[in-house]
Protein backbone atom coordinates (compact mmCIF):
# COMPACT_ATOMS: atom_id res chain seq x y z
CA UNK A 1 0.00 0.00 0.00
CA UNK A 2 2.90 2.04 0.91
CA UNK A 3 4.43 1.62 -2.68
CA UNK A 4 1.02 2.49 -4.04
CA UNK A 5 1.23 5.59 -2.15
CA UNK A 6 4.16 7.00 -2.35
CA UNK A 7 5.13 5.82 -5.51
CA UNK A 8 2.66 5.19 -8.07
CA UNK A 9 0.21 7.95 -7.31
CA UNK A 10 2.37 10.86 -7.42
CA UNK A 11 3.51 9.33 -10.98
CA UNK A 12 -0.22 9.48 -11.83
CA UNK A 13 -1.25 12.19 -10.57
CA UNK A 14 2.42 14.62 -12.29
CA UNK A 15 1.13 12.69 -15.83
CA UNK A 16 -2.17 13.73 -15.33
CA UNK A 17 -2.34 17.20 -13.68
CA UNK A 18 0.05 18.39 -15.49
CA UNK A 19 -0.99 21.94 -17.51
CA UNK A 20 0.08 22.59 -20.97
CA UNK A 21 0.94 26.33 -21.32
CA UNK A 22 -1.31 28.07 -23.80
CA UNK A 23 -0.32 31.48 -25.31
CA UNK A 24 -2.52 34.14 -24.22
CA UNK A 25 -2.63 35.84 -28.17
CA UNK A 26 -3.62 33.28 -30.08
CA UNK A 27 -7.47 35.10 -30.90
CA UNK A 28 -8.30 37.89 -31.38
CA UNK A 29 -12.15 39.88 -30.97
CA UNK A 30 -12.99 41.65 -34.61
CA UNK A 31 -13.88 44.83 -33.59
CA UNK A 32 -16.25 44.88 -36.47
CA UNK A 33 -18.74 41.76 -35.75
CA UNK A 34 -17.06 40.64 -32.13
CA UNK A 35 -16.04 37.41 -33.68
CA UNK A 36 -13.03 35.28 -32.14
CA UNK A 37 -10.37 35.36 -34.91
CA UNK A 38 -8.05 32.81 -34.49
CA UNK A 39 -4.48 34.67 -35.04
CA UNK A 40 -2.57 32.12 -37.54
CA UNK A 41 -5.79 32.20 -39.98
CA UNK A 42 -5.93 36.16 -39.48
CA UNK A 43 -2.60 36.21 -40.85
CA UNK A 44 -3.11 33.98 -43.88
CA UNK A 45 -5.68 36.40 -44.76
CA UNK A 46 -4.17 39.47 -44.50
CA UNK A 47 -5.49 40.60 -40.99
CA UNK A 48 -9.16 40.82 -43.23
CA UNK A 49 -11.94 39.06 -40.91
CA UNK A 50 -13.36 36.02 -42.48
CA UNK A 51 -16.66 36.56 -41.20
CA UNK A 52 -17.83 40.46 -41.79
CA UNK A 53 -14.76 41.63 -44.18
CA UNK A 54 -13.33 44.05 -41.20
CA UNK A 55 -10.00 44.99 -42.05
CA UNK A 56 -7.68 45.44 -38.83
CA UNK A 57 -4.82 46.92 -38.63
CA UNK A 58 -1.50 45.38 -40.59
CA UNK A 59 2.05 45.30 -39.10
CA UNK A 60 4.42 47.99 -41.44
CA UNK A 61 6.45 45.47 -42.65
CA UNK A 62 4.05 43.04 -43.92
CA UNK A 63 2.42 45.82 -45.18
CA UNK A 64 6.12 46.81 -47.34
CA UNK A 65 6.26 42.98 -48.48
CA UNK A 66 2.88 42.95 -50.02
CA UNK A 67 3.02 46.29 -51.40
CA UNK A 68 6.51 45.83 -53.04
CA UNK A 69 7.84 43.28 -56.14
CA UNK A 70 8.20 39.78 -54.50
CA UNK A 71 8.09 41.59 -51.34
CA UNK A 72 11.75 42.67 -51.81
CA UNK A 73 12.76 46.41 -50.52
CA UNK A 74 15.42 47.95 -48.53
CA UNK A 75 15.49 50.18 -45.45
CA UNK A 76 15.77 53.89 -45.73
CA UNK A 77 17.41 55.50 -42.51
CA UNK A 78 15.00 57.95 -40.96
CA UNK A 79 16.75 60.91 -39.44
CA UNK A 80 16.96 61.00 -35.46
CA UNK A 81 14.94 63.71 -33.94
CA UNK A 82 15.19 65.06 -30.27
CA UNK A 83 13.69 62.78 -27.63
CA UNK A 84 11.27 64.60 -25.28
CA UNK A 85 12.41 68.06 -26.26
CA UNK A 86 9.33 69.64 -23.86
CA UNK A 87 10.52 67.14 -21.01
CA UNK A 88 6.48 66.50 -21.05
CA UNK A 89 4.75 64.34 -17.81
CA UNK A 90 1.30 63.50 -17.84
CA UNK A 91 0.25 59.82 -15.71
CA UNK A 92 3.82 59.38 -16.58
CA UNK A 93 7.40 60.56 -18.29
CA UNK A 94 6.92 61.64 -21.79
CA UNK A 95 10.57 59.77 -22.45
CA UNK A 96 8.68 56.41 -20.47
CA UNK A 97 6.48 55.99 -22.94
CA UNK A 98 8.59 56.06 -25.96
CA UNK A 99 11.16 53.62 -24.24
CA UNK A 100 7.90 51.41 -23.43
CA UNK A 101 6.62 52.06 -27.28
CA UNK A 102 10.13 51.56 -28.87
CA UNK A 103 10.17 48.14 -26.37
CA UNK A 104 7.06 46.63 -27.85
CA UNK A 105 7.31 47.78 -31.62
CA UNK A 106 11.04 47.21 -31.46
CA UNK A 107 11.17 50.72 -34.01
CA UNK A 108 12.32 54.28 -32.99
CA UNK A 109 9.23 55.66 -33.90
CA UNK A 110 5.81 55.80 -36.14
CA UNK A 111 6.98 55.64 -39.40
CA UNK A 112 9.42 53.22 -41.50
CA UNK A 113 10.49 53.73 -44.97
CA UNK A 114 11.38 51.19 -47.45
CA UNK A 115 11.95 51.40 -51.43
CA UNK A 116 11.62 49.58 -54.50
CA UNK A 117 9.91 48.19 -57.25
CA UNK A 118 6.04 48.16 -57.25
CA UNK A 119 4.71 46.83 -60.73
CA UNK A 120 8.76 47.72 -62.08
CA UNK A 121 8.03 51.39 -61.19
CA UNK A 122 10.51 52.75 -58.41
CA UNK A 123 9.14 53.80 -55.22
CA UNK A 124 9.50 55.05 -52.02
CA UNK A 125 6.94 54.10 -49.47
CA UNK A 126 6.38 55.52 -46.35
CA UNK A 127 4.01 53.48 -43.40
CA UNK A 128 3.03 54.06 -40.27
CA UNK A 129 2.63 51.83 -37.00
CA UNK A 130 -0.12 52.53 -35.35
CA UNK A 131 1.02 49.98 -32.11
CA UNK A 132 3.74 52.73 -31.66
CA UNK A 133 1.38 55.65 -29.44
CA UNK A 134 -1.24 55.36 -31.75
CA UNK A 135 0.11 56.10 -35.29
CA UNK A 136 0.63 59.20 -33.99
CA UNK A 137 2.86 62.49 -35.79
CA UNK A 138 5.09 64.12 -34.28
CA UNK A 139 8.81 65.15 -35.23
CA UNK A 140 10.63 61.82 -35.89
CA UNK A 141 7.69 61.24 -37.99
CA UNK A 142 7.68 64.67 -39.55
CA UNK A 143 11.78 64.01 -40.49
CA UNK A 144 10.62 60.75 -42.14
CA UNK A 145 8.09 61.72 -44.16
CA UNK A 146 10.44 64.46 -45.11
CA UNK A 147 13.48 62.30 -45.69
CA UNK A 148 11.03 59.73 -47.49
CA UNK A 149 10.35 62.74 -50.17
CA UNK A 150 13.91 63.87 -50.79
CA UNK A 151 14.38 60.01 -51.33
CA UNK A 152 12.25 60.03 -53.80
CA UNK A 153 13.23 63.15 -55.55
CA UNK A 154 16.67 62.15 -55.33
CA UNK A 155 16.31 58.85 -56.87
CA UNK A 156 13.19 59.74 -59.67
CA UNK A 157 11.14 57.26 -57.62
CA UNK A 158 7.40 57.87 -56.81
CA UNK A 159 6.29 58.13 -53.60
CA UNK A 160 3.73 56.31 -51.59
CA UNK A 161 2.45 56.86 -48.19
CA UNK A 162 0.38 54.27 -45.90
CA UNK A 163 -0.73 56.69 -42.55
CA UNK A 164 -2.35 54.96 -39.99
CA UNK A 165 -2.42 57.40 -37.26
CA UNK A 166 -4.26 59.76 -34.68
CA UNK A 167 -3.27 62.81 -35.17
CA UNK A 168 0.07 65.09 -34.11
CA UNK A 169 1.67 63.66 -30.99
CA UNK A 170 0.56 66.05 -28.21
CA UNK A 171 3.32 64.92 -26.02
CA UNK A 172 5.29 67.38 -27.96
CA UNK A 173 3.25 70.24 -28.34
CA UNK A 174 3.60 72.65 -31.19
CA UNK A 175 6.46 71.08 -32.25
CA UNK A 176 3.76 68.18 -33.47
CA UNK A 177 1.84 71.01 -35.42
CA UNK A 178 4.66 71.92 -37.45
CA UNK A 179 4.93 68.85 -38.83
CA UNK A 180 1.45 69.59 -40.68
CA UNK A 181 3.06 72.06 -42.88
CA UNK A 182 6.74 70.82 -43.20
CA UNK A 183 5.10 67.71 -44.54
CA UNK A 184 2.87 68.91 -47.11
CA UNK A 185 6.26 70.99 -48.77
CA UNK A 186 7.88 67.77 -48.81
CA UNK A 187 4.84 66.43 -50.91
CA UNK A 188 5.13 69.55 -52.72
CA UNK A 189 8.48 68.35 -53.94
CA UNK A 190 7.24 65.58 -54.94
CA UNK A 191 4.96 66.65 -57.37
CA UNK A 192 7.05 69.85 -58.34
CA UNK A 193 9.60 66.99 -59.69
CA UNK A 194 6.83 65.59 -61.84
CA UNK A 195 6.86 62.43 -59.84
CA UNK A 196 3.41 60.20 -58.38
CA UNK A 197 2.49 61.25 -54.74
CA UNK A 198 0.06 58.34 -54.03
CA UNK A 199 -1.61 58.01 -50.16
CA UNK A 200 -3.10 54.96 -49.02
CA UNK A 201 -5.63 55.91 -46.48
CA UNK A 202 -5.73 53.29 -43.79
CA UNK A 203 -7.94 52.56 -40.41
CA UNK A 204 -7.97 55.32 -38.61
CA UNK A 205 -6.54 57.85 -40.85
CA UNK A 206 -7.32 61.47 -38.34
CA UNK A 207 -6.09 64.07 -36.87
CA UNK A 208 -3.56 66.32 -38.13
CA UNK A 209 -1.58 63.97 -40.46
CA UNK A 210 -5.73 63.85 -42.62
CA UNK A 211 -5.50 67.59 -41.98
CA UNK A 212 -1.69 68.00 -43.88
CA UNK A 213 0.05 65.39 -46.18
CA UNK A 214 -2.49 62.46 -46.48
CA UNK A 215 -5.03 64.55 -48.45
CA UNK A 216 -2.93 66.44 -50.64
CA UNK A 217 -1.63 63.01 -53.10
CA UNK A 218 -2.35 62.91 -56.63
CA UNK A 219 -4.54 59.76 -55.96
CA UNK A 220 -6.32 58.68 -52.58
CA UNK A 221 -6.95 55.02 -52.26
CA UNK A 222 -8.74 54.07 -48.87
CA UNK A 223 -8.71 50.50 -47.46
CA UNK A 224 -12.22 49.37 -47.15
CA UNK A 225 -14.36 50.41 -44.72
CA UNK A 226 -11.31 53.03 -43.20
CA UNK A 227 -12.19 55.71 -40.78
CA UNK A 228 -11.19 58.57 -42.46
CA UNK A 229 -11.52 62.29 -40.96
CA UNK A 230 -10.07 65.08 -38.63
CA UNK A 231 -12.29 65.52 -35.34
CA UNK A 232 -14.10 62.85 -33.95
CA UNK A 233 -17.80 61.66 -35.03
CA UNK A 234 -19.48 62.57 -31.16
CA UNK A 235 -16.80 65.93 -31.20
CA UNK A 236 -18.46 66.62 -34.17
CA UNK A 237 -22.01 65.47 -33.32
CA UNK A 238 -21.60 67.64 -29.86
CA UNK A 239 -21.02 71.03 -31.83
CA UNK A 240 -22.96 70.79 -34.16
CA UNK A 241 -25.85 68.87 -32.44
CA UNK A 242 -26.89 67.08 -35.41
CA UNK A 243 -27.16 63.32 -35.78
CA UNK A 244 -24.68 62.45 -38.44
CA UNK A 245 -25.90 59.94 -41.29
CA UNK A 246 -24.69 56.11 -41.54
CA UNK A 247 -21.14 55.91 -42.36
CA UNK A 248 -19.76 59.04 -41.97
CA UNK A 249 -16.00 59.15 -42.20
CA UNK A 250 -15.51 56.05 -43.44
CA UNK A 251 -13.60 55.39 -46.61
CA UNK A 252 -17.08 54.28 -48.56
CA UNK A 253 -19.07 57.72 -47.79
CA UNK A 254 -15.77 59.69 -48.39
CA UNK A 255 -15.73 58.17 -51.88
CA UNK A 256 -19.00 58.72 -52.82
CA UNK A 257 -18.42 62.65 -51.57
CA UNK A 258 -15.22 63.01 -53.86
CA UNK A 259 -12.74 63.09 -50.87
CA UNK A 260 -10.79 59.51 -52.62
CA UNK A 261 -10.44 58.44 -55.67
CA UNK A 262 -10.85 54.59 -55.18
CA UNK A 263 -11.69 52.04 -51.84
CA UNK A 264 -10.33 48.54 -52.56
CA UNK A 265 -9.71 45.47 -50.28
CA UNK A 266 -6.99 44.34 -49.17
CA UNK A 267 -6.11 41.82 -51.18
CA UNK A 268 -6.69 43.62 -54.35
CA UNK A 269 -4.47 46.22 -53.04
CA UNK A 270 -1.13 46.07 -54.73
CA UNK A 271 -2.74 45.78 -58.12
CA UNK A 272 -4.42 48.53 -57.72
CA UNK A 273 -1.18 50.33 -56.48
CA UNK A 274 0.38 48.85 -59.24
CA UNK A 275 -2.19 50.08 -62.00
CA UNK A 276 -2.16 53.38 -60.46
CA UNK A 277 1.72 53.82 -60.68
CA UNK A 278 1.98 53.23 -64.28
CA UNK A 279 -0.91 55.42 -65.39
CA UNK A 280 1.23 58.28 -63.37
CA UNK A 281 4.14 57.35 -64.75
CA UNK A 282 2.99 56.95 -68.56
CA UNK A 283 4.02 53.00 -68.18
CA UNK A 284 7.43 54.12 -67.85
CA UNK A 285 8.78 51.05 -65.46
CA UNK A 286 12.98 50.39 -64.59
CA UNK A 287 14.37 46.45 -64.88
CA UNK A 288 15.28 44.83 -61.85
CA UNK A 289 18.59 45.55 -60.27
CA UNK A 290 18.91 49.43 -61.92
CA UNK A 291 16.71 50.47 -58.50
CA UNK A 292 18.88 53.32 -57.93
CA UNK A 293 19.92 54.51 -61.34
CA UNK A 294 21.25 57.93 -61.93
CA UNK A 295 20.00 61.06 -60.03
CA UNK A 296 18.33 63.38 -62.03
CA UNK A 297 19.84 66.46 -62.64
CA UNK A 298 18.25 69.23 -60.01
CA UNK A 299 16.31 66.68 -58.05
CA UNK A 300 17.84 66.62 -55.40
CA UNK A 301 16.53 69.76 -53.47
CA UNK A 302 19.05 72.26 -52.19
CA UNK A 303 16.75 73.87 -48.86
CA UNK A 304 15.86 72.43 -45.42
CA UNK A 305 12.02 71.20 -44.50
Amino acid sequence: MNWLTNFVRPKIRAIVGKKKEIPDNLWEKCPGCSAMLFKRDMESNMNVCRTCGFHLSLDPITRLESLFDSGNFKYVETPKAAVDPLKFRDQKKYSDRLKEAQSKTKRPDAAIIGEGLVGGIKTVMAVFDFGFMGGSMGPAVGEAIVAAAERAVATGSAFVVLPASGGARMQEGMLSLIQMPRTVIAADLVKEAGLPFVVILTNPTTGGVTASFAMVGDVHIAEKGALIGFAGARVIENTIRETLPPGFQRAEYLLEHGMVDIVVERKDLRDTLCRVLRLLRGGRTVKTGSLLGPVPHGARSSKRI
